[in-house]
């Protein structure tokens, strides 16, 4: 063998072996990647798709507000004191996708009884799971309270005597920090009078996208002929085997008999408290949703939390401000000053320097009590009507708000000085 058979030989093996190293190697990567990627669809993880970047994005909320058009108005109850309303865009773009059980808000042009002009700003419970094209809010009409000699609720009166289809109206974004999770997880939906209008949303879009997910709705109200959508939730309850439907009557009348003439709906000559669901729930870790007034709210999250529902798995909306007590921890940050010493606000453009005191109530009551006028809606965080801006000092809420206040500014309607603070007012 010549020298230059035996250096080729030699180059062979190499090769040969360099060859067989990067084959293994490349066979272990290969199987790693298919066990990757198996995990990752059992998982139900995303997998990077190279089409994906030419596809249209998803609508984004817009800022400020948009004007939509009433295109159909329904009677969703016996007596007439729920109407739902359908909003179509009038620049007919898409709508953003919303988080079940969140709301929308409106800017209305009331007249006041003098006939001045009145704009009013309130919120909405959207009641309908996210559609691209339209929205719908169900709406209950205000009476005023008995023996009160006030007026009824000026909103909900207005968009029931003068809101037809084809009108106009001004809505902010869908937002809120009440809404479902869209996790896999059982779910306990607890609705007591209008508060049952984010639980249809909740409910509509677990129907639509999580058939399979075990869903109890209970629906307080006094009696049956408060109910709102009877025949929409009847028949939701026929159709899937994991929804249990649960009607409970404070004040059942006498068409109201038990059991109800179909077997998948459930009746209960009671309210809607602990021992119900103590006597009804399977043991599982159900997150539980709330919405109803706020006495209601007042005595049941407590008691689920004596319970023993951890405090992670209980969420709740009032209409209208609400205090809840929690046993064990609180969603609010804590809110007073550092004690009840008299804390100085001075009011910029008015002026003023008050001095307030936890008996004067929020700073928007504070401003008010002292003949300042302060656009305001909701009165509960919701809205965003009363932010103003902030020059010097701290304020701390007394509830965590659902509109998000910009950088620098507070929601005068939540929220109390912290130390000594200074407001463009």
């Amino acid at each position: 063998m010549t020298s230059l058979q035996l250096v080729l030989w030699i180059a062979s093996g190499i090769f040969l072996q360099v060859a067989t190293y990067l084959g293994i190697g490349f066979w272990h990567h290969w199987r790693s990647y298919q066990a990757l990627l198996k995990a990752a669809c059992a998982c139900d993880l995303s997998v990077p798709d190279p089409g994906a970047s030419q596809r249209p994005e998803a609508p984004l909320p817009w800022a400020g507000f948009r004007t939509f058009i009433v295109e159909r108005k329904d009677i969703e109850d016996p007596h007439g004191q729920v109407c739902s309303f359908y909003l179509v865009p009038e620049d007919q773009q898409a709508l953003a996708d919303f988080r079940p059980g969140q709301f929308l808000t409106f800017r209305l042009d009331t007249v006041a009884p003098n006939g001045d002009p009145r704009p009013i700003i309130r919120c909405y419970s959207l009641s309908d799971a996210p559609n691209p094209d339209r929205f719908r809010i169900s709406i209950k009409r205000a009476p005023p309270p008995a023996d009160s000699g006030l007026a009824p609720g000026i909103s909900s009166n207005f968009f029931h005597d003068h809101v037809e289809m084809g009108s106009r109206l001004q809505a902010r974004a869908p937002s809120g920090h009440f809404y479902l999770d869209r996790s896999d997880a059982p779910v306990v939906l607890i609705g007591a009078g209008i508060g049952i209008t984010p639980m249809l949303s909740m409910l509509n879009w677990c129907l639509t996208h999580q058939p399979e997910r075990e869903i109890w709705l209970f629906y307080g109200v006094r009696d049956s002929t408060e109910l709102v959508m009877q025949a929409e939730l009847s028949a939701r309850a026929v159709a899937h085997a994991n929804f249990h439907l649960h009607l409970c009557f404070s004040n059942p009348g006498a068409r109201d008999e038990l059991p109800h003439p179909d077997p998948a709906v459930h009746r209960h000559h009671s309210r809607v408290d602990v021992a119900l669901l103590r006597r009804l729930l399977p043991l599982k870790p159900y997150h539980y949703y709330i919405c109803g007034p706020g006495p209601m709210l007042a005595s049941l999250v407590p008691a689920l939390e004596d319970w023993g529902v951890p405090d992670a798995r209980i969420h709740f909306e009032a209409f209208g401000p609400a205090s809840v007590t929690r046993n064990h921890s609180s969603r609010v940050p804590a809110v007073a000053a550092s004690d009840s010493r008299p804390v100085a606000v001075t009011l910029k453009k008015s002026g003023k320097v008050i001095h307030w005191q936890p008996g004067m109530g929020s700073l928007l009551d504070m401003a008010e009590a002292n003949g300042i006028s302060v656009s305001s809606g909701c009165r509960a965080g919701s809205c965003g009507s009363c932010q103003t801006n902030i020059l010097f000092g701290e304020v701390a809420y007394t509830r965590v708000p659902d509109f998000d206040p910009e950088p620098g500014s507070c929601l005068l309607c939540v929220c109390t000085p912290k130390s000594a603070v200074t407001l463009e007012l």
